[in-house]
């Protein structure tokens, strides 16, 4: 893992240096990841580069009403780039095939994250552990650049920012953040326009999953855990597998103090969706099982099938809730 590691100059003398960026994100893209994308891309295509933007399997539609989100590739196969910058990806691995192929074809990585489990890869880092987002650190970065903040890129930097504090109500969420807010906004950009496009935004077949899963909902030790089945979104008629943010209505379970989500995947394997009300760390709960993120909210994706990943999970979660203490202020 990594403190606050924040290389402003290097990192900006790289931009200055390259012509050709890759910017990539994490696997299961959320608004932090397609807002990160889209703000530092349409900022940095401002600044004369030639940027390409990637995420494995491309923008969720919930996301698609950002400027520019028709212009993310799904997947790369020939291109070389003098630059590729990772944002808001704990590690290697979360960025996928898109990731993976840019580290072999790029001369130059800069990781940028807000993640405590950030790994500690590429050449120069942009971690900021104390920023509720990758796009704040973005932010950041672009006025060290002095690079103006036009409505499109204060649009897809706010729905980060807004996304990964759930509407600013976070624990970590200080005097700071909202005075970046406000910095966004300025540009031209409303809060009403975001919130009902994400954090209050459900499609019908969100609903029809929640009420195929809840049947299989569990509360023990004070975790309480879904299973997502393949069986479940074929039977709405999802292809994707999101859980449609059940996890977090689970974590509003007053007896629970860690929500779980067991989301199965192809080729028996499993992934985690985790949250924890102030006071109970998962995220060194998901560091441990090889994936990451933040104490009130990580994921991982693990070997199956669904109860061997119980037996495996479930007690960690409880070790957790044990060793934790509920902070109310």
């Amino acid at each position: 893992m990594i403190a606050n590691k924040l290389e402003w100059e290097k990192a900006t003398q790289a931009v200055r240096e390259a012509q050709s960026v890759l910017i990539v994100t994490h696997l299961d893209p959320d608004g932090d990841a397609i807002g990160s994308l889209l703000g530092l891309g349409i900022a940095l295509q401002a600044r004369g580069k030639t940027v390409t933007m990637a995420v494995d399997g491309g923008v969720p539609g919930y996301l698609k009403f950002l400027p520019g989100s028709d212009e993310i590739y799904a997947k790369l196969t020939t291109r070389k780039f003098d630059l590729m910058i990772s944002v808001d990806a704990s590690d290697e691995e979360r960025t996928g095939k898109v990731g993976a192929y840019g580290r072999n074809n790029s001369q130059t990585i800069i990781n940028l994250d807000h993640h405590a489990t950030n790994t500690a890869f590429g050449d120069i880092y942009l971690v900021m552990v104390d920023a509720v987002s990758a796009t704040e650190v973005i932010t950041r970065w672009l006025s060290y650049m002095d690079q103006p903040l036009t409505r499109e890129v204060a649009l897809s930097l706010l729905t980060g920012l807004v996304t990964d504090t759930l509407g600013f109500r976070t624990s970590n969420v200080n005097a700071s953040t909202l005075g970046i807010a406000q910095q966004l906004t300025e540009a031209g950009v409303s809060l009403t326009e975001i919130m009902p496009r994400t954090l209050e935004s459900k499609s019908f077949k969100s609903i029809q999953l929640w009420g195929q899963v809840l049947r299989s909902i569990e509360l023990e030790g004070g975790v309480v855990s879904v299973d997502i089945t393949e069986e479940d979104l074929a039977a709405v008629g999802m292809k994707d597998n999101s859980d449609a943010g059940l996890v977090s209505l689970l974590n509003q379970i007053n007896e629970a103090m860690v929500a779980v989500i067991f989301n199965e995947m192809p080729n028996e394997q499993v992934k985690l969706s985790l949250r924890s009300k102030r006071g109970y760390d998962v995220g060194s709960v998901a560091l441990a099982l090889g994936g990451g993120g933040h104490e009130q909210a990580a994921g991982a994706t693990i070997n199956g099938p669904l109860p061997q990943a119980h037996e495996r999970v479930l007690p960690l979660l409880k070790q957790a809730v044990e060793e934790g203490e509920l902070i109310i202020a």
